[in-house]
C-alpha cells in the first residue's frame, strides 16, 4: 500500500517512521520528496496505527 505522509520531511522522519514500523514487523520504502511511502505485508489498521503513535498520521493513497 502507499501512503501519504504530509509531516515527513527529512531523514529524522524517515528514521522515525522506519522505527515505528519496525516495532509492528513491517518496512518501508520512502519516496521523500513526494512525501509518500510504500509498505507490504501488513494490515493498513496497524501501520496507520504505528504511523500516527510516532507522530506522523497519514492516508492510504494507493
Amino acid at each position: 500500500m502507499i501512503l501519504s505522509v504530509p509531516d515527513m520531511s527529512c531523514g529524522h522522519c524517515t528514521t522515525a517512521i522506519e522505527t515505528a514500523l519496525a516495532a509492528v514487523g513491517g518496512r518501508a520504502e520512502f519516496d521523500l520528496p513526494a512525501r509518500e511511502i510504500t509498505v507490504s505485508g501488513l494490515p493498513e489498521a496497524t501501520v496507520l496505527a504505528a504511523l500516527k503513535a510516532a507522530g506522523y498520521p497519514a492516508t492510504v493513497v494507493g
